[in-house]
């Protein structure tokens, strides 16, 4: 429905927002998403296959608890820590500050508040996309082609670049594509630093302007830079699969001792207190030196709504998942396979763009459709009943992250032999009763950690909850959103610190799941 909505929005053009968005804003949009496009992609390969890199096929002091503390900063969310690094790298703040007081007032440090600044703060939260996959491709790869390149003469160096990192390739290539995707698809870090891109324009025409049909738009134009992304991500790797190995590596291949040993632990550790540490930190000093106590029955009433549309639309995906991941197991015919994978890529679309295709599908609808129903049954006041309503932005939910709900589902139904279904079967248990004692009670580790990336991915999610929520809805993304618009950092670290707690526990699960994966390889 939001496909087909953005396509049929171009029926018609409000002439004069367009010439004003040509003439005044239209050129910085493209130039503003495509250089931050690159530079993100850039910037997210070098830092997560250099630091997979170093985990993975190296031992050096720290390893075992850098290994899976560098995945931390997937926890915290683009526009937190986009906040975080204006309050601490601005001209006024604390670092330049003190850098002032002792190198002299005349010292001016780089400005934060630019491309750089928004380039290297989603570096910083997207990274851990290319770092998870590639450190499994790393760790999937034996040592015996490693060594065979070390006995034909080639460095360390040259081994990476001419085995490991073209066997990886296809990981780093989807962890990339992914941070593109989410790049796209940010809102909150962008309207902090005041940084136009699509989104943000989306944004202020649907507000600004009252043009829904304008922003349905440019939320097709945003669709073509994701599909653009894909279709490069896909043509990049093109037929370019490589084999595993038969038994995975185990334990590391170069041992750095001395200095070069501690320069990998300092870079590591470099990083994760850039990303994770010292923003955390910072979070914890606002709330500790503010003024104002902000727990009061507004914030709790934050918490309640936030937690109420994770669970609802964490409850509605994951079930909508198993069905379509059992229809996929009952009946592979390629209609059905062909189905699921459509269902599937919702992830690929950004939440404003889900945002204005449903609202546009719902507000035609109730116009047309159901204001006339209610008047010609004699209602005394017709009004909207899909726009604005809590089911259109659990349906958004519900769209956007469906491949998050699937991905965890469909490897614990992977997991269940044929046998024991077909054993069921011929005991005299009918499709149902097999469901009920043989699928669902495999299933539930699966069930549980869908439930939690869903849960978690709802409380994160800006645009769609800004764009779409009801009255009196307001998250604790949406209260983030206004203080940081009004410059009230130290208010809005309460907010924060509870969304970065929250987001602890997906990072946790893929944390347990990526070791007993690596265990169970060691195992066979």
């Amino acid at each position: 429905m939001p496909l087909l909505v953005l396509a049929l929005s171009w029926n018609s053009l409000d002439t004069t927002i367009w010439n004003h968005l040509l003439e005044t804003q239209m050129m910085r949009l493209l130039g503003n998403t495509l250089v931050l496009t690159v530079g993100v992609a850039s910037g997210v390969v070098l830092l997560g296959v250099s630091l997979a890199w170093l985990t993975s096929l190296c031992e050096f002091p720290g390893r075992r608890w850098l290994d899976w503390a560098l995945m931390l900063p997937f926890a915290v969310p683009a526009y937190v820590l986009a906040f975080v690094m204006i309050g601490l790298l601005d001209f006024a703040g604390p670092l330049q500050t003190f850098l002032r007081s002792w190198l002299g007032n005349d010292f001016r440090m780089f400005s934060i508040r630019s491309t750089g600044g928004v380039i290297f703060v989603l570096v910083l939260v997207f990274y851990p996309y290319v770092y998870m996959l590639a450190r499994g491709a790393f760790l999937a790869q034996g040592r015996g082609l490693m060594e065979a390149a070390r006995i034909l003469g080639h460095s360390p160096w040259a081994a990476f670049w001419r085995v490991a990192l073209p066997m990886a390739r296809p990981a780093i290539g989807a962890g990339a594509a992914l941070a593109v995707m989410e790049t796209l698809a940010d809102f909150g870090a962008v309207s902090v630093f005041n940084y136009d891109t699509f989104t943000t324009a989306i944004y202020k025409t649907w507000y600004g302007f009252y043009s829904l049909q304008t922003a349905t738009q440019l939320a097709s134009l945003l669709l073509l830079f994701v599909l653009l992304a894909l279709y490069t991500e896909r043509r990049a790797q093109g037929s370019r699969r490589f084999p595993g190995v038969d038994k995975p590596r185990q334990g590391a291949l170069f041992r750095l001792r001395g200095a070069r040993g501690w320069l990998a632990t300092g870079y590591c550790l470099l990083v994760l207190a850039i990303a994770f540490v010292i923003p955390l930190l910072q979070l914890f000093y606002w709330l500790l030196t503010s003024d104002r106590n902000d727990f009061d029955d507004r914030y709790w009433s934050l918490i309640r709504n936030t937690l109420a549309l994770g669970g609802i639309a964490a409850l509605m995906t994951v079930g909508a998942a198993l069905m379509l991941v059992l229809a996929r197991r009952m009946q592979p015919v390629r209609r059905i396979r062909s189905a699921v994978a459509l269902a599937n890529l919702g992830y690929a679309l950004p939440g404003s763009v889900l945002a204005v295709g449903i609202m546009f599908a719902f507000s035609f609808a109730d116009n047309q459709l159901l204001v006339p129903l209610q008047a010609w049954l004699g209602l005394e006041e017709p009004r909207p009943w899909l726009m604005g309503s809590l089911f259109a932005l659990l349906l958004a939910y519900l769209i956007r992250f469906m491949a998050v709900a699937s991905g965890p589902v469909d490897t614990s139904l992977a997991r269940i032999r044929p046998a024991l279904p077909e054993a069921a079967h011929s005991l005299g248990h009918s499709g149902y009763s097999v469901f009920w004692r043989v699928y669902l009670p495999l299933l539930v580790p699966g069930l549980l950690s869908a439930s939690l990336l869903v849960f978690v991915d709802v409380l994160k999610e800006m645009p769609a909850t800004l764009l779409m929520r009801p009255f009196g809805w307001d998250t604790l993304a949406v209260r983030i959103h206004s203080l940081t618009a009004e410059g009230d950092w130290p208010r809005a670290a309460l907010p924060a610190i509870t969304l970065v707690a929250t987001g602890l526990l997906p990072v946790i699960v893929l944390i347990r799941r990526s070791a007993q994966s690596i265990s169970r390889s060691k195992v066979r």
